[in-house]
């Protein structure tokens, strides 16, 4: 941990400039209290920086939490053990991937049987907070099941002592980015009228009391909701071709749903506040989380130590190093595949953004949360799936 100034903490031992410069400039916004904790994850974002937990007073940063509402992982915990398993994995991959849209744009094409009792959910909840989702996307319904592309995933893995798990990583989909930003834009015009200067148009914010910050907070909790069910429904479909695969039942031993973009209202050095996490997972002690590494690399299951100075807060993942762009030209598929050796996964050329080594080191992140987090479990890939 690093006290860069009283208004940043800082936990990632590796840090670009642009990335420090940019939550410096977070920090200095009015609203912050107590502090803006940097997670070892940190790096770039829209507005905000990506792995950081900024808590405000009274207001909320739209692009704090970031365009992918919600998002976030769901982990199961199998019965079976890596030598129970058939040894030709393809046949799952393609399974998974024929169950699961996948990829930015692909929906469902009906409203399965397990999702229907999730839609009627999200549609009382729709109504209760006063607007309809097809105001921003007209067939919201299909879009619930469906994974994403980007960094989102589907695998197979297994743990310390072999037992299977099931791990994947998606959010509020195409819906709950169009919410996000519509707010956003909200959010700069409202701190633009009002005669507030921001250091970047994307921190611009609402005020509690407003119909603008209402409006927001009624929609944003219908989002995150909106991403925790997508998780529970890819993941019964994803524990349906399991099951097939392995040609027996699937006994969940544990089941573990968590948000890494997202906010609530909590209490931190004695003041109410709007915990915004973009990029980070909630740790108070005993909290289970989830946090992934990069594609081919290794995923953990922890708990939560409840460390104050990080507002209860730890990482959600490896936090990239190379921009999508420069990934693109700074690495190649041989290289790809070399990376992902022993693993089951479809190699495109459309992963090469996600390679490993475009990411920080997920063991360099973990040893600078040790403060945050108890490793439970320290889980390996035995089947990747992605979205193009």
């Amino acid at each position: 941990m690093e006290t860069i100034n009283s208004r940043l903490i800082n936990w990632a031992s590796i840090l670009d400039e642009k990335t420090r410069e940019q939550a410096l400039a977070t920090a200095t916004l009015p609203i912050i209290y107590p502090h803006l904790a940097l997670m070892p994850d940190a790096h770039l974002g829209k507005g905000a920086t990506v792995g950081s937990v900024i808590p405000t007073l009274r207001a909320i940063i739209p692009a704090a939490v970031g365009v992918d509402i919600g998002c976030g992982m769901i982990a199961v915990r199998t019965q079976y053990l890596v030598k129970d398993l058939p040894k030709n994995r393809k046949p799952l991959r393609e399974a998974i991937e024929q169950a699961i849209p996948l990829s930015a744009g692909h929906n469902n094409r009906t409203v399965q049987a397990t999702a229907a009792p999730r839609i009627a959910e999200l549609r009382k909840l729709a109504v209760k907070a006063g607007f309809n989702p097809g105001q921003y996307v007209e067939k919201w319904d299909l879009q619930l099941g469906s994974l994403g592309s980007g960094n989102h995933f589907i695998e197979v893995s297994a743990d310390e002592n072999d037992h299977v798990w099931l791990f994947l990583h998606s959010g509020s989909r195409g819906v709950g980015n169009k919410i996000a930003q519509h707010h956003i834009g909200v959010a700069r015009q409202v701190t633009h009228k009002r005669g507030t200067h921001v250091p970047d148009p994307d921190l611009a914010y609402l005020e509690e009391g407003t119909p603008e910050f209402r409006r927001y907070i009624e929609e944003l909790r219908w989002a995150q909701h909106f991403a925790l069910l997508n998780r529970e429904e890819m993941m019964d479909r994803v524990v349906t071709q399991f099951r097939n695969w392995v040609g027996g039942p699937v006994t969940e031993r544990e089941r573990i749903n968590c948000h890494h973009n997202f906010t609530q209202l909590e209490t931190h050095y004695g003041k109410s506040v709007w915990v915004s996490r973009k990029g980070a997972i909630k740790a108070e002690r005993g909290d289970p989380g989830l946090i992934p590494g990069s594609m081919g690399t290794a995923s953990y299951v922890v708990e939560g130590l409840g460390n104050p100075v990080s507002l209860n807060s730890s990482p959600h993942g490896a936090g990239r190093e190379y921009s999508r762009n420069a990934a693109r030209k700074t690495f190649s598929l041989p290289e790809l595949k070399q990376a992902m050796q022993g693993i089951e996964f479809r190699a495109s050329e459309a992963f090469i953004d996600e390679i490993p080594a475009a990411y920080k080191p997920i063991d360099v992140v973990m040893r600078d949360a040790q403060d945050l987090v108890k490793v439970r479990h320290k889980l390996r890939q035995l089947v990747n799936v992605k979205g193009d």
